[in-house]
């Protein structure tokens, strides 16, 4: 680990800011640092690393779209650790966010992290792929009944719609 720290600096433990202070660093590539408190799965397959209890009021966001996130892992299994995240830090909504592309952005203990699972299917959020796409079957169509007229008996009408 002393190896790693002495080999790419700008990644040691100590050049990690708090959630709390990335926004100050718009712009710049960066090391953020916080306990991630939820793993949510938004519109599209978008997963989103919550660090604050309400996310609408929180200073800073990780982002993971589906496309990337068979390069970062199961992040699900983040949730209630410290993690590390390094990348370039964007304004987005008005507060601070990195959005995360790959599994080598992750450091510190708590940052590893398996892949996927391979029945995962990141557009079916989270839901497991059944393996195979089938079409659907096609719906049955309702028998239509012939109307009978007020006053009026099935037994009344014949097979070509004469009355008796």
């Amino acid at each position: 680990m002393l190896l790693l720290a002495l080999l790419f600096p700008a990644m040691s433990i100590a050049d990690c800011i708090a959630i709390s202070e990335a926004k100050k660093y718009i712009g710049e590539t960066r090391c953020v640092s916080g306990k991630l408190l939820r793993v949510k799965q938004g519109n599209r397959g978008v997963t989103f690393l919550d660090f604050c209890e309400d996310y609408r009021v929180c200073p800073f966001t990780v982002v993971v779209f589906p496309s990337n996130l068979r390069h970062v892992g199961d992040v699900r299994q983040l949730q209630g650790k410290v993690v590390e995240i390094h990348g370039p830090v964007k304004l987005y909504d008005g507060r601070a966010e990195i959005v995360l592309e790959r599994a080598g952005q992750l450091t510190g203990d708590d940052g590893q992290i398996p892949p996927l699972p391979k029945g995962y299917d990141v557009e079916k959020k989270g839901r497991y792929a059944a393996g195979k796409f089938s079409h659907p079957k096609a719906g049955r169509k309702p028998n239509k009944k012939r109307q009978t007229a007020p006053g009026q008996t099935e037994e009344q009408i014949d097979p070509m719609g004469t009355e008796q």
